[in-house]
């Protein structure tokens, strides 16, 4: 592979069967709510193995700019928490492309001691943020949505949240749930969020979200008829040595191109007990041919056996959308359609994710069809191309590989990977 730059289409050499072994960033899922919970306590946490991306250097960025100390430019950094007392920063806080900075620190700006502007990136002008604002509203924390559509820019009032108990439009997005919750051990009285329809898109993140706090000492959970999520006011926080996993959304990369190319991958430092949401994706390739094999301290997956095919699948994938853009991929070599289900709510990500993966697996050569909530991929004779990425990580990521495979598949400005694995494609070069 030939150096990335942000301008440049980058080629990717087919190769196989891989033999490979890799230690992945830290998960920057977890790297930010912990670094929430850090931010808001009393006293000095060290996170150990975090993730440095896009996403948590502007999530480090933004916690600073309202009072946190937090030090370290290697995978350990030392957070002063401020104790739940923000200062509201002179200028708008910048979330970048980050959805779950604008989300969290949406929540979390509430508790500052005045108004907090908060802005990203063309694309975050373009993504919902309206359900989460209206929530907070009516838990006592005041703020409006400047933008257009229900868009950032968002300026809270600050003040703090009264608490109390309210129903969340959760259908299109759990972060903004997440957002309320890592700021609800602060509120004056104990916190309770009701899903509308009873609907929870990607509840595993919001899992995720209570192991970190109950992690840093809060005490939080869902409701007794898994309707609802409740926090405790007045638990608050506190500091503590904590250690972030590999991040389990880019280990499937590298794990599904074992998938894609043949041989073997092992991605080390998963637990076997780790929580990570897009582990799921493993039963996936699984049902796909793939033999997976979970280690105490390591994950693996064996491409088919020599002359033996992927096969199609029809799955369920709200629980863990960010995994289709891979499995979308995979899916391309397999003998018989897949069809992805249940994933409306990937048109409102980094890109419109369904209608990109059907224009680019169809440059691929493949028939796919994005249609109501569903993704239906057909294989066909493929072919190289130059992708089309969208400022979106994971469509750079799940495209180049392909390319272990294809001939001639170049991705279109692979700096995006910056924003959650800026290594991504000297990693793969490296399988």
């Amino acid at each position: 592979m030939r150096p990335a730059t942000p301008s440049a289409a980058l080629a990717v050499r087919p190769r196989g069967p891989l033999d490979a072994r890799l230690r992945v960033p830290g998960s920057r899922s977890i790297t930010n709510r912990a670094l929430v919970a850090a931010a808001l306590a009393e006293g000095e946490s060290v996170l150990e193995r975090v993730g440095w991306s896009d996403d948590t250097r502007v999530m480090r960025h933004a916690l600073a700019a309202l009072g946190a100390g937090i030090e370290g430019e290697g995978d350990a950094w030392t957070v002063r928490g401020t104790g739940g007392r923000l200062r509201a920063p002179p200028r708008t806080l910048d979330v970048g492309a980050s959805g779950t900075a604008a989300r969290f620190l949406t929540a979390v700006c509430a508790l500052a001691d005045g108004p907090v502007v908060l802005d990203g990136s063309a694309r975050m002008r373009e993504r919902p943020i309206a359900e989460l604002v209206e929530a907070l509203d009516a838990l006592g924390a005041k703020g409006a949505v400047l933008g257009r559509a229900g868009c950032p820019p968002v300026r809270m009032e600050g003040g703090g949240i009264a608490g109390g108990t309210t129903r969340v439009d959760a259908r299109r997005s759990g972060q903004g749930v997440s957002g309320i919750l890592l700021a609800a051990p602060y509120a004056a009285r104990d916190v309770e969020l009701r899903f509308e329809g009873g609907v929870l898109v990607s509840r595993p993140f919001v899992d995720l979200t209570l192991q970190v706090m109950r992690a840093f000492g809060a005490e939080a959970g869902f409701t007794e008829d898994g309707g609802g999520v409740r926090a405790r006011a007045g638990v608050p926080y506190r500091a503590r040595r904590y250690a972030v996993e590999p991040d389990a959304q880019s280990a499937l990369y590298p794990l599904a191109a074992a998938a894609v190319a043949g041989g073997r991958v092992v991605v080390t430092g998963i637990p076997a007990a780790s929580r990570q949401t897009d582990l799921a994706a493993l039963d996936v390739l699984a049902a796909m041919g793939c033999r997976v094999t979970r280690h105490p301290d390591a994950v693996e997956v064996t491409g088919p056996a020599a002359g033996a095919r992927l096969v199609g699948v029809d799955v369920d994938m709200n629980a863990i959308p960010d995994a289709v853009l891979a499995l979308a991929v995979v899916a391309l070599f397999a003998d018989g359609p897949s069809t992805f289900r249940n994933v409306a709510h990937m048109r409102v990500k980094e890109s419109d994710r369904l209608a990109a993966l059907e224009r680019e697996l169809t440059r691929l050569g493949a028939r796919a069809e994005a249609a109501g909530d569903a993704l239906r991929v057909e294989p066909g004779p493929l072919r190289g191309a130059v992708i089309e990425t969208y400022d979106d990580h994971r469509m750079a990521m799940a495209f180049a590989l392909a390319g272990l495979r294809i001939p001639g598949v170049a991705i279109q400005d692979p700096g995006c990977v910056s924003k959650t694995w800026p290594d991504y494609f000297r990693a793969l070069e490296g399988l």
